[in-house]
């Protein structure tokens, strides 16, 4: 009986970056608007600040130390997050474009805002 061996995941890419604002568009927190803190491009998902809020009880590491409870982000996959306009206060999808300079950047579809610098 042959073992098979254990793949590493492989990079997908994605539409967002770290410290892009977007909403979330499923699951449990739909329509809140947050700040992505982290992205994990290996399993296509991305942690966004105040969004996927999960309690997780802490054990003592040390003697005399009390366990405690931390509030933390947890991922969520990228494919429930979109692009979000803070100036106009919409959702978008995005494009490349290029500019004057011949620089590829992003762009939101609806309002036309570029998003890298």
């Amino acid at each position: 009986m042959a073992t098979k061996k254990k793949e590493k995941p492989k990079f997908s890419k994605m539409h967002v970056k770290t410290g892009d604002t977007v909403q979330v568009i499923a699951g449990k927190d739909k329509g809140k608007v947050g700040e992505i803190i982290k992205a994990l491009p290996q399993e296509s998902k991305v942690i966004v600040k105040g969004v996927n809020i999960k309690t997780k009880h802490v054990k003592p590491q040390q003697e005399g130390e009390s366990g405690r409870i931390v509030n933390q982000e947890y991922p969520i996959h990228s494919s429930n997050v979109m692009l979000y306009s803070t100036k106009q206060n919409v959702a978008s999808r995005i494009c490349y474009t290029f500019t004057s300079e011949g620089k590829k950047v992003r762009m939101l579809k609806k309002t036309g805002e570029i998003l890298d610098k």
